[in-house]
């Protein structure tokens, strides 16, 4: 097993960069299937393919992961376009905990023996979830529901339905739903549950909740995959305690990726209800004062600093005078999320000094 060395603080790890710019739920039955990977498991967990063990192959799979990770924790598999994240990912390696390497034998489609080397990587909870509350990222909570899939599949020979015994012919929506960090569940397949492919077919949610009433939690995704166009369709309806939050269609010529498109839609439908942000300020430009300041290095300083944070998009100096220096900062989550990107730094803290500040004048935070 090969570790992962933490940086001694963020603050070095972010004096570096900036040097150098200066001068990025509830349970089954045991009959349900989950689809879960033996190797990444849980919202804090990533698995990257990768083309060799050295340093910078390795750097990039934790930049990568970390995305995966934030998808996950926010249900948002575009949660890594978010502002502020790019900048993180450039040091993702300082929220990584351990990680291993996997290598997996397959067959090519020639018949020749193939590769594959994976780095399955651990990040640290706590610092990913502080990540999340800084940039406003939405987080979708714990533990997960995990929706029954009832999904039916008409290859030309007539519809038939995909239960516990079929589980590796929906092998793809069952691992996307994971790589949008919830699981699904499958029908044991009973002669009873068979009968209602009908239901599925002509799109009857409530036959199919009622068949469905053996299972927790009460959530389906109903779906059909049948040839359409030359390739394939899936119309698909995600139902949450007997109210439909979606229904969409997709097509393609590849019918395991139009399958899969059934985990995306019901990880949005979930997270749109069920994600919330932590509590921070709106977006904006905001005002701030910095006290502390003894030389024209500790202004390159604190500037250098605070362009190095991922909640700021952009500074603008404001105003100079002889006990503190003003700027504008354009803040990602306003000063709640300034507030957490700071903390733990040991560069800057509230300035407490016996100073009249009325509500007209900025915040004030002293350089140390």
């Amino acid at each position: 097993m090969a570790g992962a060395n933490r940086p001694v603080s963020r603050f070095v790890s972010r004096l570096i960069l900036l040097a150098a710019l200066a001068l990025c739920s509830g349970g089954v039955l045991a009959q349900r299937v989950e689809g879960d990977r033996v190797s990444a498991r849980g919202v804090y967990s990533a698995e990257v393919s990768v083309n060799g063990q050295g340093e910078g192959e390795r750097n990039a799979a934790f930049a990568r992961g970390l995305a995966q990770v934030l998808g996950k924790l926010s249900g948002d598999s575009g949660a890594a376009s978010q502002p502020g994240v790019r900048q993180e990912l450039r040091r993702a390696g300082e929220y990584v905990t351990g990680y291993d390497y996997r290598q997996d034998e397959g067959v090519s489609a020639s018949g020749a023996p193939s590769f594959r080397t994976a780095l399955v990587i651990r990040y640290d909870e706590e610092a990913v979830d502080g990540l999340a509350a800084t940039l406003g990222i939405p987080v979708w909570p714990q533990p997960r529901p995990k929706p029954v899939l009832w999904l039916a599949i008409d290859d030309g020979s007539g519809p038939r339905l995909v239960g516990l015994s079929r589980a590796d012919a929906a092998r793809s929506v069952l691992d996307r739903a994971i790589e949008r960090g919830y699981r699904l569940g499958l029908p044991g397949g009973s002669a009873a549950e068979q009968a209602v492919v009908g239901a599925i077919w002509r799109g009857d949610t409530a036959a199919v909740a009622r068949a469905s009433r053996n299972y927790s939690p009460p959530m389906q995704l109903i779906g059909k995959l049948y040839r359409a166009e030359g390739g394939w369709k899936a119309d698909w309806i995600f139902v949450d305690g007997g109210r439909v939050l979606s229904r969409w269609s997709e097509t393609g010529a590849d019918a395991r990726r139009v399958m899969a498109t059934g985990a995306n839609g019901a990880a949005d439908a979930l997270t749109k209800r069920y994600a919330k942000r932590a509590p921070a300020g709106p977006p904006g430009a905001y005002r701030l004062a910095f006290t502390g300041l003894d030389s024209s290095d500790d202004y390159m300083r604190l500037s250098g600093y605070l362009q190095g944070l991922s909640v700021v998009r952009g500074i603008t100096p404001v105003r100079a005078s002889e006990d503190a220096v003003e700027f504008e900062l354009d803040l990602i989550s306003g000063l709640p999320g300034f507030e957490r990107s700071i903390r733990g730094d040991d560069l800057l803290t509230p300035d407490s000094a016996d100073v009249a500040i009325d509500d007209t004048q900025p915040p004030r935070y002293r350089l140390r």
